[in-house]
């Protein structure tokens, strides 16, 4: 009865080794200081990638994932307009930054485009 509880044990921990065995991120999304990324088993995850210089840990969050903001800087002059007339109107922050998002897991790297692109 022990072996079969410790092959059991044994088993469990070697499905969660295994790759794609956790969560993996299915979206990622920006405000103007807030990553929030969705993981495939429903778990959210934020982490203020602004106040942490565009890169990070995700912490807790699945297995933990590294992430990687790169924003942006010079986007095309209809993006730059409205940030700005978002800005003259005293509405800071609510033009989400265009940024590349990596996160990885160590071994393999999901990216995506914050905000999304327009879907067909």
């Amino acid at each position: 009865m022990r072996v079969m509880a410790g092959l059991a044990v044994v088993a469990v921990l070697a499905g969660c080794a295994l790759p794609g065995g956790g969560a993996e991120p299915r979206a990622a999304r920006l405000s103007s200081e807030v990553l929030t990324v969705n993981l495939s088993d429903g778990t959210v995850c934020r982490a203020d990638w602004a106040a942490a210089g565009g890169a990070g840990r995700l912490e807790p969050c699945g297995p933990g994932f590294d992430y990687r903001v790169t924003v942006v800087e010079r986007p095309n002059p209809l993006r730059q307009f409205w940030t700005a007339l978002t800005r003259a109107l005293g509405a800071e922050g609510v033009v989400p930054p265009m940024a590349s998002v990596e996160i990885t897991d160590g071994v393999e790297v999901w990216t995506f485009a914050s905000p999304p692109p327009v879907k067909d």
